[in-house]
């Protein structure tokens, strides 16, 4: 599903998109996710796949389908992203994961969006393509609604989603060092912190794409989330609280809200 167009100019106009995927012995969901790819409305500029000490073939998948790969022997997908970003050529930046299944128009509704320069951020959302149909709006519902609902609570502004989303390369550059590359966090809400409440990050419901609900099964991976989300909260907590992020979030939205009224007058 594309969703109503979003606005923007030509394709001609629109400004460059690298793709980065970083993967780990996942060749099979990348061939996927690769070849959704090759369908897009508008062509991303590169794919940059981040092989993240892979021992399966993800990095001869990845040449397969002429993807640029960069090689990250430090295991973590924080690492792993941070590289990508770093290596990346295009004006803006978008993330997905190897069992993401971008629909056709993922990469242009990003470039459109992301045309608009008062924008950092873009993020998304999805559905679990291998949860059967019954269950699936009330998985979505309790994954990334939750996921949503806390992360802006935490952050005081709306988080990112690594599976779909996208931030201008600009942005990365002014936070790169910022991001904890080397610890055992949430590698996209890391980056929503660092991007600070300063940042401006639109959510786009039909950013959509299609992804796998392993990351959701078994209370293994429960158990490693929540420990990833602890991590990840008193890091970017001990460097701004959630009470003062709040604070410099509402204080700007009245400036913002004064400003607006003045020249309407």
């Amino acid at each position: 599903m594309s969703g109503p167009p979003a606005d923007g100019g030509t394709a001609a106009s629109l400004p460059t998109v690298s793709v980065v995927i970083p993967v780990r012995d996942d060749a099979e969901r990348l061939r996927t996710c690769l070849a959704a790819l090759t369908r897009q409305s508008v062509a991303p500029l590169e794919v940059v796949v981040v092989d993240n000490a892979s021992s399966d073939d993800s990095a001869a998948v990845a040449r397969e389908f002429g993807a640029r790969v960069v090689h990250e022997d430090r295991v973590g997908i924080p690492s792993a992203a941070a590289t990508g970003y770093d290596a990346a050529r295009g004006a803006v930046i978008a993330r997905c994961d190897a069992d993401s299944v971008p629909p056709r128009r993922w990469v242009e509704r990003i470039a459109r969006t992301l045309a608009d320069p008062e924008l950092d951020a873009v993020t998304g959302t999805g559905w679990f393509h291998d949860v059967p149909p019954v269950l699936r709006w009330l998985v979505e519902a309790a994954y990334l609604g939750s996921y949503y609902v806390l992360g802006h609570l935490a952050l005081g502004h709306r988080p990112l989603w690594g599976s779909s989303m996208a931030l201008r390369r600009s942005s990365w550059l002014a936070v790169r060092d910022d991001v904890h590359r080397d610890a055992d966090v949430h590698d996209d809400m890391d980056l929503a912190f660092v991007l600070g409440p300063t940042a401006q990050i639109r959510f786009d419901p039909w950013l959509r794409v299609g992804v796998s609900a392993r990351s959701v099964r078994g209370a293994s991976q429960l158990r490693r989330r929540m420990g990833r989300a602890v991590v990840t909260l008193r890091l970017n907590w001990a460097v701004r609280p959630p009470w003062q992020r709040w604070q410099h979030r509402l204080r700007r939205s009245a400036r913002s809200t004064a400003t607006r009224g003045s020249r309407s007058r």
